[in-house]
C-alpha cells in the first residue's frame, strides 16, 4: 500500500489543492518500509488526484479538501482521510493502528480567498471548515 500525506514542513498541510509536496510512505505488513517526498510542481486540487494515481497512491491523508478534490479522488479510486492535522509521520502511524483521528465529513469552501486564508482558518479554526469528527 502506498499512503501520501500532504506535507509541509513535516506537518499535514492544510490545504489539499495548494500542498506544495506530499510525503509517500510505503506500507508493508502494516510498517511502513520507504518514505519519501514528491514536489507536486503546478498540480491542482482535481488535477491531483491524476498526479497521485500516477504515483501509486492508495491512501491520502490530508487536512481541508474541496468537494471537487474529493470527487477526482473518489473517481480516481483514492481513499482519503480528511481533517488531520498535526505531524506527518504521527498521522500514518495513526493510520497503521487504526487509531488515526480524521473528519469523515471533511470540506473546505474557501476557494474564493487566497491560499494563506484558507489554510490558517483550516488549520487553525477548523469548525468553520469541517464537519463533525470521527476516527478510524
Amino acid at each position: 500500500m502506498r499512503v501520501a500525506v500532504t506535507y509541509e514542513d513535516k506537518t499535514v498541510f492544510q490545504h489539499f489543492g495548494h500542498t506544495p509536496q506530499f510525503k509517500v510512505y510505503d506500507i508493508e505488513d502494516q510498517k511502513i518500509i520507504k518514505e519519501q517526498v514528491i514536489d507536486t510542481g503546478e498540480s491542482g486540487h482535481g488535477a491531483l488526484a491524476g498526479f497521485l494515481a500516477d504515483n501509486n497512491i492508495d491512501v491520502v491523508i490530508c487536512g481541508g479538501i474541496g468537494g471537487g478534490a474529493q470527487r477526482a479522488l473518489k473517481e480516481a479510486n483514492i481513499q482519503f482521510y480528511g481533517g488531520v492535522s498535526g505531524n506527518a509521520d504521527d498521522a500514518v502511524r495513526a493510520l497503521l493502528t487504526g487509531t488515526l483521528s480524521y473528519d469523515s465529513d471533511v470540506h473546505c469552501d474557501h476557494h474564493t480567498h487566497n491560499h494563506h486564508t484558507c489554510q490558517n482558518h483550516c488549520g487553525e479554526q477548523k469548525q468553520g471548515c469541517l464537519g463533525n469528527g470521527g476516527t478510524l
